[in-house]
């Protein structure tokens, strides 16, 4: 039995739906295929900007209060995101509110006034954002990663954008974007819990008259191929050294996408994993140590990542390599296997609980695949994964490429590093 519903309204946008019986809460979405991706060298950071100024105020909701607050009178909550490949607004609440959530996200993303001067004070709360992010050497090692791994292509830009292009960005700058990208056959209207009845005819009401277009494709990916190893330092004085060191993978899509994860999961998911345990437990080289697999529509990267001690991290960086290289060098026990494969299936078991979670899942597969799996589909592929499968995968991604490392301390030899790997 299907737990998802799939609909097209009359423009070609897609519905998907995963009724819960036992639910009380709806969670209600837009997804967009349309993230970082999507931008030139001129507009970086519009797609995140954008989201921020959805929330702004419309003609019927003219401020941000009055949207939170009526969001707050029907005891909701509302938020967004923005990846590299795919942007998301949403608002959770009690069944009964359905329509008057989807009326509030519906009048934000096609209403929106993008006031100029809530777009000028937006932008001093944008660079503190990007402020913060670059002094949190956690959260921005994973962009001095993909800038190695990827280079000049928009999947090796930041997400937040730069200075420039975001103090630069005017009016037209949002509209022209939006424009291009935000429509019906990029668009996934979603809602899962107690869904409830006369969704269709009242979505077709709210959106179904959004004119489609043809939008074009982002920047095809590009990873320079290489066997030898590549290091990027971002220096910094710091009291901890961060790093992520990683290999080019598979796209989502792949046909070996259930054993590339649990390829990650015997890597780095959890704290019997093979990095928690050499790099924490064995060596108390770092507090947190997680690896695992990250995959857009055409590219992808098996990565991990890990706080390390200063006086340490080239040990740090090396054991990180060597465990990356067993796993093309050797199979993985049945025992090891068999505990990976149950956390794998456990955590998107419990992922998938809740309204939000579920349809989050098919959401995204439905945005970047144009199919939602089902979770037994998903489940099934997790089980039909072998030894012999995981081992093939890397030594494809692992043995045949050459290690990237990028490092975030107060470090200046970067063929200090290369020689680790």
């Amino acid at each position: 039995m299907s737990v998802y519903e799939r609909h097209t309204l009359s423009n070609g946008l897609r519905v998907l739906t995963a009724p819960l019986g036992h639910a009380q809460s709806v969670a209600c979405y837009v997804m967009l295929a349309a993230g970082s991706r999507y931008e030139n060298a001129s507009n970086r950071g519009i797609a995140h900007f954008a989201e921020h100024m959805f929330f702004k105020g419309t003609e019927r909701r003219p401020t941000a209060r009055d949207i939170a607050m009526e969001v707050d009178s029907i005891g909701g909550e509302f938020n967004a995101f923005t990846s590299k490949e795919y942007t998301g607004y949403y608002i959770r609440c009690a069944g009964e509110r359905r329509d008057q959530a989807f009326d509030v996200l519906v009048d934000m993303l096609r209403n929106s006034k993008f006031d100029s001067e809530e777009l000028e004070r937006e932008k001093g709360v944008i660079i503190e954002e990007m402020n913060m992010y670059v002094d949190t050497p956690r959260d921005y090692i994973g962009s001095v990663y993909e800038e190695l791994l990827f280079g000049s292509n928009p999947l090796g830009w930041e997400t937040l954008g730069t200075k420039a292009t975001i103090e630069g960005a005017s009016r037209e700058t949002f509209l022209d974007y939006l424009g291009e990208w935000y429509r019906p056959s990029r668009m996934v209207v979603g809602c899962a819990g107690a869904v409830g009845d006369d969704l269709m005819s009242m979505l077709e009401g709210l959106v179904g008259d959004i004119p489609d277009g043809a939008t074009g494709a982002p920047t095809a990916a590009t990873i320079e191929e290489t066997t030898e190893p590549r290091v990027r330092i971002h220096r910094k004085d710091s009291d901890q050294a961060n790093v992520a060191l990683g290999v080019p993978s598979y796209p989502v899509g792949h046909p070996d996408r259930y054993a590339l994860q649990l390829l990650g999961t015997v890597l780095g998911t959890g704290m019997s994993s093979r990095l928690f345990l050499e790099v924490r437990e064995r060596r108390g080289l770092a507090y947190y140590v997680f690896a695992f697999n990250n995959s857009f529509t055409d590219a992808g990267t098996l990565y991990a990542q890990a706080g390390v001690d200063l006086k340490r991290t080239e040990e740090a960086v090396k054991v990180i390599a060597d465990e990356f290289k067993k796993l093309a060098g050797e199979q993985v026990p049945s025992i090891e296997l068999e505990k990976a494969r149950a956390l794998a299936k456990g955590r998107f078991v419990l992922q998938t609980e809740s309204p939000n979670g579920l349809l989050v899942s098919g959401l995204r597969r439905e945005v970047l695949e144009g199919r939602a799996a089902e979770p037994t589909e998903i489940l099934a592929g997790l089980d039909a994964v072998t030894a012999e499968d995981i081992q093939r995968v890397a030594q494809d991604v692992i043995g045949g490429s050459g290690l990237r490392c990028a490092v975030i301390g107060p470090f200046d030899d970067e063929d200090a590093f290369a020689a680790l790997l």
